[in-house]
């Protein structure tokens, strides 16, 4: 049986008030002279360890740029100098609350392993990786090389710290496409045609626009879509915001619902209203469509399948008494929501 558990699926067809968390979470996995995993939590640069090797702190600063605003919190997590593999961090950050993850001095032999435990997580994280054909819309796949700014030139790798930042400090209602990056003077540039080919490819790459260097499009390593997974999840905007409503209903329904009320009709109601409200303000805020229903409700499809697994003969039920029988200890919701996406992509034709 294990576990309580909440699901929350989302697909692209498709009371305890619910507090918005804490999001824009960056962790950085650091090498230096520790003996054990510790990590440090830095919510300004006055917070940055000063025992830190320099790279180590100047990785952290590069996270704290962010874009629109600074992310929330960097955790430096530090590993040994010698470690040989990321097992031991990997059930470390496991244990952590984060949003977004760079490894700035991982081997290219190493990403695939990351991209693999990122994927098998049951937690809803991204990870910005060095050239990684994830094909996964919690994997970033930055791949722009030699990075040149006043003071330093930057490996891909090590460059995915501030990706992270940058991306970690994206408000939800806009997207990180065309965030500038004031520092970089230089790095690998490509055609027009190329830079369309890798976009299409699920890569993050640079773009100059011949004033400045920004994001050319905030996307995801994700290719591969399906009938569940649609062009929406290529976008990093779109994502964030769907692990930010799992993570805010999931905590307050772990907090405030699973285990702490009797399972009945009226209680399974005030839940609905409780995950209502919290949408309704999703779309005061703009992050859901003002158009669309964005309602929540019974699941009676699911609701009757189960009942029928357990021997209930639903044939003679009605659509509200299905709606009122007794689940036990199950819960079946469904909701239809429409994200708000950015303006990227603009058309003007004018006739003189």
């Amino acid at each position: 049986m294990g576990l309580p558990s909440v699901i929350i699926n989302f697909k692209e067809t498709a009371s305890s008030a619910i507090k918005r968390g804490e999001r824009g979470i960056v962790a950085l996995v650091l090498r230096d002279g520790v003996d054990n995993i510790e990590s440090h939590e830095v919510l300004v640069p006055s917070d940055v360890p000063t025992d830190l090797k320099e790279f180590n702190r100047e990785q952290i600063q590069l996270a704290l740029m962010g874009y629109e605003t600074p992310p929330k919190k960097v955790i430096g997590v530090v590993v040994p100098e010698e470690e040989t593999n990321y097992n031991e961090v990997m059930k470390y950050l496991e244990t952590l609350r984060w949003d977004y993850l760079a490894i700035p001095e991982i081997e290219q032999h190493e990403v695939m392993t990351i991209a693999i435990w990122i994927k098998s997580l049951d937690k809803k994280v991204k990870v910005v990786l060095p050239h990684c054909k994830g094909d996964h819309e919690n994997i970033i796949n930055f791949t722009s090389d030699g990075i040149v700014t006043e003071n330093r030139t930057y490996s891909t790798a090590e460059y995915c710290s501030r990706i992270a930042g940058l991306l970690a400090g994206t408000p939800m209602t806009i997207s990180a496409t065309f965030a500038p990056f004031n520092e970089v003077v230089d790095f690998e540039k490509k055609t027009k045609a190329e830079m369309d080919e890798a976009i299409n490819k699920g890569e993050l790459i640079l773009y100059h626009d011949g004033e400045k260097v920004k994001v050319a499009r905030a996307v995801n390593s994700l290719v591969t879509t399906t009938e569940e997974k649609g062009e929406s999840f290529k976008k990093i905007k779109i994502v964030d915001a769907m692990h930010m409503i799992h993570d805010d209903i999931k905590k307050t329904a772990e907090d405030s619902y699973l285990g702490k009320d009797a399972n009945s009709y009226d209680n399974k109601c005030l839940l609905i209203t409780a995950i209502q409200a919290y949408l309704d303000q999703l779309v005061l805020d703009g992050i859901l469509d003002n158009k669309f229903d964005n309602k929540v409700y019974i699941d009676i499809e699911g609701q009757t399948a189960y009942l029928k697994s357990i021997g209930v003969d639903v044939e003679s039920l009605n659509e509200q008494e299905l709606k009122e029988y007794n689940t036990k200890d199950k819960v079946f919701l469904k909701s239809n929501i429409k994200i708000l996406d950015a303006i990227e992509d603009i058309s003007l034709n004018i006739i003189v």
